[in-house]
């Protein structure tokens, strides 16, 4: 590693590149600017580019104060010029890796960013991907498109895979708190990686080689999304027998040790969940292994949504009603509570079910005001839908679904003033006895 790279990093003088300004690439950019640091933030998206130099910021874990704070300083500046990347002592790459509509790994954003940098690069730059992908993607996908610039990883420029581990809308952990993964392609890029982010985290945690890195996040998602899996069929079966599947995690929760409580949802979403157990299906079948358990588990999410639905259905048809024409209110769309994303949320699935029966769809959800026309036309085949204002007309819905249990939403209002209502949450266990005969527990 050149000395210059070792001094603007120790002294803080280094200029840190972020690629990606969303969940991921803006706390890194709070981080360093904390440290007074220069951040350049890279977006191929004019609004959100516009947005943030006006002070407005699209997630909660950055404010709007901070980030109008960092910019009137000098400290952040976000910019879709990528020569701007020749200023950086360091680069950060932390884009989407979505799949494609076949359920592929779409490694196109990786690409691109990759290809840009390739035709800025410098000696004695840091390049570090945290995009979430399948083993191989470091050495298979970015190195070879660095490599055609004639500059040599470990000796000319240092390449870093660092998987990023945010969990949007929890509380008590952040950038730096969370131990950071990190490795590199060569000794010198994992010590290049290693001064990086000592800088902004309290314990980097190293490892052997970008694969094995790239494995640690795919581990832990999986992990997450067959015991969400695991539980929601627990819930299903439990239902039929009459059981409240709530009372027995509480119960098991108990045990100190072999058991960790998972809880049940309407399934998952996000954009990680969802799509990443998918790269690790697809770079196995390289190697002729197929994934059973992996897909199983996408299976029965995908199940736990019509099973909300027919619960909606049953509930109507209780008191007489059909679906069809029925109002339907459902009360939160994102993901999961207190974020602004609807990123592969359940919602989307059971809204498109909803609709398709007949049934009159409105949501209401603080955070998420109105619905880009993409999911507007997906959801509700219409181009343009808003939130409601608020659950003042509660009364006027046939049914209301409880999808997303965001903080600072009166829900003893929806309980008291609903006709049926549907709770996939659990948000209603214990109720006066007087509510029982409208709730339906999904």
């Amino acid at each position: 590693m050149t000395l210059s790279t070792l001094e603007k990093l120790e002294n803080k003088t280094a200029t840190i590149g972020v690629i990606g300004l969303g969940y991921v690439g803006l706390p890194i950019v709070k981080a360093y600017t904390k440290l007074g640091m220069k951040v350049i933030g890279f977006d191929v998206s004019q609004n959100r580019i516009e947005e943030l130099k006006l002070g407005k910021s699209p997630i909660r874990a950055v404010s709007n104060e901070t980030l109008e704070e960092i910019i009137t300083n000098k400290l952040f500046l976000p910019t879709q010029d990528f020569s701007n990347i020749a200023e950086c002592t360091a680069l950060i790459i932390c884009v989407p890796t979505p799949l494609d509509k076949y359920s592929q790994p779409d490694l196109s954003y990786v690409e691109n960013s990759t290809k840009t940098i390739a035709k800025f690069i410098k000696k004695g730059q840091i390049i570090s991907l945290e995009s979430t992908t399948y083993p191989g993607t470091t050495e298979e996908i970015v190195l070879p498109i660095l490599e055609a610039t004639g500059l040599s990883a470990g000796k000319d420029y240092f390449l870093v895979y660092s998987p990023e581990r945010e969990n949007p809308g929890e509380g008590g952990h952040s950038v730096e708190t969370i131990p950071k993964v990190v490795s590199g392609y060569t000794e010198h890029c994992l010590k290049a990686g290693i001064q990086l982010y000592k800088l902004i985290v309290e314990k980097v945690v190293t490892a052997s080689s970008t694969k094995v890195a790239e494995m640690v996040k795919l581990l832990e998602n999986i992990y997450r999304a067959v015991n969400i899996s695991m539980v929601n069929e627990m819930k299903m079966i439990a239902d039929q027998m009459g059981i409240d599947i709530h009372e027995v995690i509480d119960a098991a929760s108990t045990k100190p040790f072999g058991f960790t409580p998972f809880y049940p949802s309407p399934g998952i979403g996000g954009h990680c969940i969802p799509v990443d157990p998918f790269y690790l299906t697809y770079k196995a079948k390289e190697f002729g292994i197929h994934t059973r358990f992996i897909e199983l588990a996408g299976e029965i999410n995908y199940k736990v949504q019509r099973f909300v639905v027919n619960k909606t259905i049953s509930a109507l048809n209780n008191v007489t009603k059909s679906l069809n024409r029925s109002k339907v209110l459902i009360v939160g769309i994102a993901y999961k509570k207190n974020v602004e994303d609807m990123r592969e949320s359940p919602s989307i699935h059971i809204a498109q079910m909803l609709a398709e029966r007949g049934a009159i769809v409105d949501y209401y959800d603080p955070l998420i005001l109105e619905l880009k026309p993409y999911w507007s036309k997906a959801m509700f085949n219409i181009d343009h839908k808003a939130s409601i204002k608020s659950l003042e007309n509660i009364k006027d819905y046939d049914i209301v679904i409880l999808h997303t249990d965001h903080d600072g939403i009166d829900y003893n209002y929806i309980l008291e003033n609903s006709q049926l209502l549907v709770d996939t949450r659990g948000k209603y266990r214990d109720v006066p006895v007087m509510y029982k005969e409208k709730l339906t527990y999904a």
